[in-house]
């Protein structure tokens, strides 16, 4: 691993890209020192915090957002909305290239019908910045978190505009400084910005575990004891492997290339494989479940908080049955979860994944599967194997989404540090690693140098 990591500073042009996306990495992290004019940083601060430890629907929401955004709701800057409108335009984008034709005729041009929908991507980001600029900068003034100075009939619009620009223009720039990395860094840039977010918020959850740790035999109320800190350690090591193994997982389908005879000579007849992931849907499913589990948390919580004394009593015991049953961690929101997360697998791997398609490719290249005409038959293949890998995905999805909701239910544990031991963050963070160490493993080897792995013996300095 040293060995590795000092061949990445022998090599100019791959040390200028490491140390390029280092420099890139920091000024996001610079900007969330930059705070919005107007906005009362403690007492949001303050705010923040209480609605995460009393776990109510806005407290999920909070630390839910927080994972795109940095930690940033804590502290509202000119990164406040961080990298997640661009996220989200991609996202519907993404899913539009599946049912508009005009989206699906751009995907098959190629890089010029791609570099058309990035441009249309970065409009509708400027869209959302504004949308959710505006809806944050409301939030803060509902709240009581803007200082009245700028709350006077002179200076409220003055308040909005200049929010709304700040928020639009970070969240902007964040989406250059990813194009910039993907350009002339390493990795992909957005994903890399937000991988920094997430981790950025590691040090306070070991900060919380070293400050609330109790290693004598006897601990007290409220510490976490000997045992309680194994058990964080050895779940966080089984689930990080578990994370790799399902992130690297496929199922790999032989392919057999027909033969060509031109005169005396054979082409093609080669063996080789389709490889299909395990985890086809990535971590879209736990996002989309979780999305759509805070507004019924939100709504029971704000609709048990306003029911009327002279209401029924049947009435009141049923609201207060759902808002206890349909919070973070409670049995009947953890089913909810799960039931969502399976659905969404399949509804994204349905989006993103067309047997049909692939099955005229196969065809188009002179390929087929062994033992299937191609056509029909290999589409359905195809579907069939497909549905069967999706329900082990989404099954280890289910339960990397649950383990971070059970530890802060059951053992006391705020969310910002169970969130490590699963969850969106985590995912995120495991397979935007990977991405960026098998990147760097591609470029040592393709220079005679050992990578990570140790897959090369040479230390000779290549050509490159």
């Amino acid at each position: 691993m040293l060995k590795a990591l000092a061949n990445v500073f022998l090599i100019p042009e791959l040390r200028n890209r490491v140390l390029f996306t280092l420099g890139m990495i920091a000024i996001y992290r610079i900007g969330f020192w930059i705070p919005l004019v107007g906005v009362d940083q403690q007492a949001l601060k303050d705010a923040a915090s209480k609605a995460s430890e009393g776990g109510s629907g806005w407290g999920q929401l909070l630390d839910y957002v927080s994972i795109f955004s940095g930690g940033s709701l804590q502290q509202s800057t000119i990164f406040g909305l961080g990298i997640m409108p661009y996220i989200t335009a991609s996202i519907i984008f993404q899913l539009l290239q599946s049912a508009v034709p005009r989206l699906q005729e751009l995907k098959k041009e190629g890089a010029s019908g791609q570099q058309k929908i990035t441009e249309w991507t970065r409009y509708a980001t400027v869209a959302m910045c504004l949308i959710q600029g505006f809806m944050w900068l409301k939030f803060l003034i509902a709240q009581g978190l803007v200082r009245p100075e700028f709350l006077t009939a002179s200076t409220t619009l003055a308040f909005y505009l200049s929010g709304v620009a700040a928020l639009t223009a970070g969240s902007v720039f964040l989406m250059w400084l990813g194009e910039q990395i993907d350009k002339y860094g390493i990795g992909n840039g957005v994903s890399l910005i937000l991988t920094a977010g997430i981790i950025s918020q590691m040090p306070n959850a070991v900060a919380y575990l070293v400050a609330e740790t109790d290693l004598s035999l006897q601990a007290t109320e409220g510490s976490i004891g000997i045992v309680g800190i194994l058990f964080l350690v050895a779940a966080f090591v089984i689930v990080v492997a578990g994370s790799i193994l399902i992130t690297v997982a496929q199922r790999r389908i032989p392919i057999q290339q027909a033969r060509h005879t031109r005169g005396r000579k054979t082409y093609g007849g080669q063996r080789h494989y389709l490889p299909l992931r395990v985890n086809h849907a990535g971590v879209m499913p736990i996002i989309f479940a979780s999305s759509l589990l805070i507004f019924p948390a939100t709504f029971l919580g704000y609709l048990s908080s306003s029911v009327s004394p002279e209401a029924p009593a049947w009435w009141q015991t049923f609201v207060i049955f759902l808002n206890s049953n349909f919070q973070f961690g409670e049995y009947p929101y953890i089913v909810c979860e799960i039931i969502l997360i399976y659905f969404f697998s399949y509804f994204w791997t349905t989006v993103v994944f067309s047997p049909d398609e692939m099955s005229q490719q196969l065809r188009e290249n002179g390929s087929f599967i062994p033992g299937l005409r191609p056509g029909p038959r290999t589409a359905e293949y195809l579907e069939t194997v497909v549905e069967r890998i999706t329900y082990v995905g989404a099954g280890f999805l289910a339960v990397i989404a649950v383990i971070p909701s059970m530890v802060a239910r059951y053992m006391d544990i705020p969310f910002f540090v169970a969130s490590f031991l699963g969850g969106t963050g985590l995912l995120i963070v495991v397979s935007v690693g990977l991405d960026f160490i098998q990147r760097i493993e591609a470029n040592l080897l393709m220079r005679n140098y050992s990578g990570f792995l140790g897959s090369n013996d040479s230390n000779k300095p290549g050509r490159g």
